[in-house]
């Protein structure tokens, strides 16, 4: 059983790690989506990832308008902080480094997942109490999901005024996390080493 120190040491990596991969992804999810890059919270997640993002654009190019540099660094340090717990956790031992790759394109996935599920119930909400809101996170909240949800109304029959792109979104993410459940067991990922999900 992990000692006081190495709870504390966990939890403050386990946070740390989450929260910026969580910030890296919403900057890359954001350019995907061409959102406004002049909103105050999306220019905290530019200020926030530009000290490792810049330098590492001079070494990982763009390719077809997808921001790799981005997607790389998120990686880079949801694998670390997961080789790092991993460690702490099984007594100075290292994770097999196979199995520490597929394990941080599992949890990369599942944050993105997460991302878009909260982001799309939180967007459902404030549609109930606050629909007319200029809050600068609730419009890049929507300029987050708006690509997503205008590609499901596209494929889906006019129901008048009623939108259930949200609902057809939700069900499809919780799909998606089913499949992932079972392939993060299949690759036997210590679920302690779950960071960010």
């Amino acid at each position: 059983m992990a000692g006081p120190f190495t709870e504390v040491a966990l939890l403050l990596i386990n946070t740390f790690v989450s929260l910026y991969v969580l910030i890296i992804l919403l900057r890359f999810l954001l350019q995907m989506a061409r959102a406004d890059f002049y909103n105050p919270v999306t220019q905290f997640f530019v200020k926030a990832t530009n000290p490792l993002l810049v330098p590492l654009r001079r070494i990982i190019p763009g390719l077809g308008g997808i921001d790799l540099s981005s997607l790389v660094l998120a990686w880079i340090i949801q694998t670390a902080g997961m080789a790092i717990i991993f460690t702490l956790l099984y007594g100075g031992q290292f994770p097999p480094f196979l199995y520490l790759l597929g394990w941080g394109v599992l949890a990369i996935i599942q944050t993105v997942l997460n991302i878009y599920l909260f982001s799309i119930i939180i967007i459902v909400i404030l549609s109930w109490v606050a629909p007319q809101s200029y809050n600068p996170a609730v419009l890049m909240l929507n300029q987050l999901t708006g690509p997503l949800l205008s590609k499901i109304r596209k494929v889906m029959p006019d129901m008048g005024m009623l939108d259930l792109s949200p609902l057809i979104a939700l069900l499809a993410i919780q799909v998606i996390e089913i499949f992932m459940r079972h392939l993060a067991a299949s690759i036997s990922l210590p679920s302690q080493l779950v960071l960010g999900l």
